[in-house]
């Protein structure tokens, strides 16, 4: 079975981009969000398996985002993004619900299935 995906990102072209990877690498994706408030709704109506979720966004940024998720009912899994390196983040990567964190530039199918695998 296919893991149905929510990407969510302030930037239409990744959007469009990381849709087209994945989806050539075998995940469905379901929908696309692009601020904090767009993803709690699109994740509400949809039920993903797995949120692809940016960092830096506007409203609730994507830590408060996965936070928030976490605590409902079957909560799909999150999988940070971000243009920056993990160390700009500090402890705030390790201290999140979510359940890893990938830049951007190493975005991939299978990194992304071995982080959720």
């Amino acid at each position: 079975m296919r893991s149905s995906v929510v990407i969510v990102d302030d930037h239409d072209d990744f959007r469009t981009s990381a849709r087209a990877l994945l989806e050539a690498e075998g995940f469905e994706v379901v929908g696309e969000a692009a601020d904090g408030t767009e993803a709690l709704a699109a994740v509400a109506a949809l039920r993903p398996d797995l949120v692809l979720l940016d960092i830096q966004l506007p409203g609730p940024d994507g830590f408060a985002v996965a936070e928030q998720l976490a605590v409902g009912s079957d909560p799909p899994t999150v999988v940070l993004i971000s243009s920056r390196d993990a160390r700009a983040y500090g402890t705030r990567l390790v201290q999140t619900s979510a359940r890893g964190f990938l830049p951007k530039s190493a975005l991939s199918g299978e990194a992304l299935a071995a982080l959720v695998g």
